[in-house]
């Protein structure tokens, strides 16, 4: 099962390299790490998804509260808002450019970059829509992809 934590922690050099090394000295992969200031320059959020069961979960967590300049861990349940930035870049001539505009428009994704033989999209929702996106779009021939990883925040 994936499961998404949110960590905040103390904005210090080092802070993110020990909680990484938490992750790899037990083994866990991290699917996706997305870390930022928060609303307090002093606090930065992690967005942690992995995947594992109950007991991992736990594992991680008591782990994570642990390490002395993390504040707070919360497991975010799948009701929490979630979204992901991605950008692609694909190459086309004219004839693709009106598929590819049209593929964009329908998953409302951006064109901001477009030059002779390629084309730049920036898209922003759910890791599923990005990951529908992007199987759209391979046939035109991804000449780069950036995701930022998924971000998360608790519902009210």
């Amino acid at each position: 099962m994936k499961y998404t934590l949110s960590v905040l922690a103390e904005n210090q050099p080092g802070v993110l390299s020990k909680v990484v090394s938490l992750f790899s000295r037990r083994g866990y992969n991290i699917d996706s790490l997305a870390v930022g200031a928060t609303e307090d320059p002093t606090v930065s959020r992690m967005t942690i998804v992995g995947e594992g069961d109950d007991r991992i979960l736990e594992q991680v967590e008591k782990q994570l509260n642990k390490v002395i300049q993390v504040i707070k861990v919360r497991s975010l349940g799948p009701d929490a808002t979630q979204a992901e930035l991605m950008l692609v870049k694909l190459g086309c001539d004219p004839q693709s450019f009106g598929e590819i505009n049209q593929i964009a428009a329908l998953m409302k994704a951006e064109v901001v970059s477009v030059s002779k033989h390629s084309v730049t999209l920036k898209y922003s929702g759910e890791h599923e829509k990005c990951d529908t996106l992007w199987s759209l779009l391979r046939p035109f021939g991804i000449k780069e992809i950036a995701r930022t990883g998924v971000i998360a925040l608790e519902k009210s």
